[in-house]
C-alpha cells in the first residue's frame, strides 16, 4: 500500500483547500493580522480568450513594395513590442501580439469594444517631427514635406512652379524622453514632454534663434500644432497643444511614449467576434465538457467498481487544481484551450485504467490485495511515463509551430495540453493512489469481484 498515508492524506487536503480558494475566489490576498497591512495581493480572475469574450483580431503585414528588401527579424520584433505597449497603454488588456512569418504580425484584443481606436493606433507609424515652418502657419490637419523623409539637409522652398515646399525637419520623436497629458487653459488637454540631453541642446538653441517664427509639430507629415516661438526654451521641456480631447491627447502620447515603428504596416485581414457568440461559444463547451466527463465517470465507476470510484474522486480533484494553476499563471482560455483540458482529462484516465487493469491481473494471478496493489503501479508505471512523455513532446513540438507562425489556436491548445498532462500525471499517480489506498484501509474489502470486479 501507499507509505506515509496519513501525510500524503495531509497533503492532498492541502491541495484541495488551496486549490478551492484559488478557484472561487477573483482575488488573492494575504493581510498581516498585526498592522492590517497588505502582504501580498494578486489578481487571480479568469481570463477569457477572444472566441470566449468576443472582440478583435487583426493580421497586419509590412506597407513595403513587393520588389523591397523584407524587413529583418529585429524590425518586425521591434513593431512588434511598440504595438503592445501602445495598446497595453489604451487600457486593452490580455491582448496577444505575436510575429507570422517574416513580413506579418498577428493581434488578437479579447473584450475590445472600440475596435476602430486600436486599429488607428497600432496602423500609425508615429512619427514626430518639430518642423521649421519660418513664417509660414499651416493649417492642424495639413499634410506637407519635409526634409526628413528625403535625407536632404537643407529646406527646399517653392520655385514658383507650383512644387511643395519641403520644410527642414530640426528633430523627430526619439529625442522625447518623457510624455505626459494635462489640461490646458482652455478646457481641453495637451501633451508635456521632457527632452533628452541632444534633443535639450537642438531645441535651445534653434529656439533662440528663431524667436517669432513657427514650428510646426507633425505627427506622420500631418501638422497636429502649430505655435508660434515665444522665446527661448533651454531647459528641454515643452508642451505640444491644440484641438486635443482627453483621449485624443492621450493616443498621441502613447505613440510618442512607446516610439514610431520601424516598418509601416497596413491591415490585411480584421474580424470581430460579438460578446454574444463568444458567450455562447462558452456556454456549450461547458455543457458538452459536462456531459463527457460524466459520461466517463458513469462508465469508471461502474466497470472498476470501487478503484473506478477514487479515479472519479481524483479526477474531480484534477480539474480543482488544474484550474487553480491556470488562474494563478494567467493561461488565457480558448475553446482549442478547452480541448487540451479535455484531452489531458482522457491522460489522466487512461493512466488510472492502466493501473487498475494491472490490478485485476495480478490479483487474477493470485497475489494478496497488498502485494496486487504496490505491483500495479510499479509495472504500469513504464506505460504511463512513455505514453505522458510522448503527449508532451507532440504538444511542444505544436507550441512551436503556433508561436513560429502565429497560428494562436495551435498555441492555445498545446500549452492547456501539456499543463494538463503534467498535473494528470501527478493526479493518476499520487492522488488516485491515496485515494484508494485510503478506501482498502476503510473497507477492508474481502469479496473482490464484487468490490473491485475482477
Amino acid at each position: 500500500m501507499a507509505r506515509n498515508l496519513t501525510n500524503r492524506i495531509i497533503i492532498v487536503v492541502l491541495m484541495l483547500a488551496l486549490g478551492l480558494w484559488i478557484d472561487l475566489s477573483d482575488k488573492l490576498q494575504l493581510i498581516n493580522p498585526v498592522n492590517d497591512a497588505v502582504i501580498f495581493e494578486r489578481s487571480v480572475t479568469p481570463r477569457l480568450g477572444l472566441d470566449l469574450q468576443g472582440g478583435l483580431q487583426v493580421l497586419l503585414e509590412a506597407d513595403l513594395p513587393a520588389d523591397a528588401q523584407a524587413p529583418g527579424t529585429d524590425e518586425m520584433e521591434t513593431a512588434r513590442t511598440i504595438i503592445e505597449n501602445r495598446t497595453n497603454a489604451l487600457g486593452v488588456s490580455e491582448n496577444l501580439i505575436q510575429l507570422a512569418g517574416e513580413r506579418r504580425i498577428v493581434g488578437e484584443f479579447p473584450g475590445a469594444e472600440d475596435a476602430d481606436a486600436i486599429l488607428d493606433i497600432i496602423q500609425q507609424t508615429g512619427l514626430l517631427e518639430f518642423v521649421d515652418t519660418g513664417d509660414i502657419r499651416p493649417e492642424e490637419g495639413t499634410v506637407i514635406q519635409t526634409d526628413f523623409a528625403t535625407g536632404s539637409t537643407t529646406p527646399t522652398p517653392t520655385d514658383g512652379t507650383g512644387t511643395q515646399t519641403v520644410y527642414h525637419t530640426i528633430m523627430t520623436g526619439k529625442e522625447i524622453k518623457s510624455v505626459n497629458v494635462s489640461p490646458d487653459p482652455q478646457g481641453g488637454a495637451a501633451i508635456d514632454f521632457v527632452l533628452t540631453p541632444e534633443g535639450t541642446t537642438i531645441f535651445a538653441a534653434h529656439t533662440a534663434a528663431n524667436i517669432g517664427k513657427v514650428l510646426a509639430i507633425t505627427l506622420d507629415k500631418r501638422v497636429i500644432s502649430a505655435p508660434s516661438i515665444q522665446g527661448a526654451i533651454p531647459d528641454g521641456q515643452g508642451q505640444i497643444t491644440g484641438n486635443f480631447t482627453a483621449e485624443s491627447a492621450n493616443a498621441l502620447a502613447v505613440q510618442l511614449r512607446y516610439g514610431s515603428l520601424p516598418v509601416p504596416l497596413k491591415v490585411v485581414e480584421s474580424r470581430i467576434i460579438g460578446p454574444t457568440l463568444g458567450e455562447d461559444s462558452l456556454q456549450r463547451s461547458l455543457v458538452a465538457g459536462l456531459v463527457g466527463i460524466t459520461i466517463v465517470m458513469l462508465f469508471m465507476g461502474i466497470y472498476y467498481r470501487l478503484p473506478g470510484i477514487t479515479a472519479d474522486i481524483s479526477i474531480l480533484l484534477f480539474a480543482v487544481i488544474l484550474f487553480a494553476i491556470f488562474k494563478l499563471i494567467g493561461v488565457t482560455l480558448t475553446l482549442p484551450g478547452i480541448a487540451g483540458i479535455m484531452l489531458s482529462t482522457g491522460s489522466a484516465l487512461d493512466a488510472n485504467i492502466l493501473v487498475f487493469e494491472r490490478l485485476k491481473e495480478e490479483l487474477r494471478g493470485g497475489r494478496v490485495l497488498r502485494q496486487a496493489f504496490d505491483q500495479a503501479w510499479s509495472r504500469a508505471w513504464p506505460s504511463i511515463r512513455d505514453s505522458n512523455i510522448a503527449a508532451l513532446i507532440t504538444a511542444g513540438i505544436l507550441f512551436w509551430f503556433g508561436s513560429t507562425f502565429g497560428a494562436t489556436i495551435v498555441k492555445g491548445f498545446s500549452l492547456t495540453l501539456s499543463i494538463g498532462v503534467v498535473i494528470s500525471l501527478f493526479s493518476s499517480l499520487y492522488i488516485t493512489r491515496t485515494l484508494l489506498a485510503l478506501a482498502l484501509e476503510v473497507f477492508k474489502p474481502k469479496n473482490l469481484e464484487r468490490w473491485i470486479g475482477i
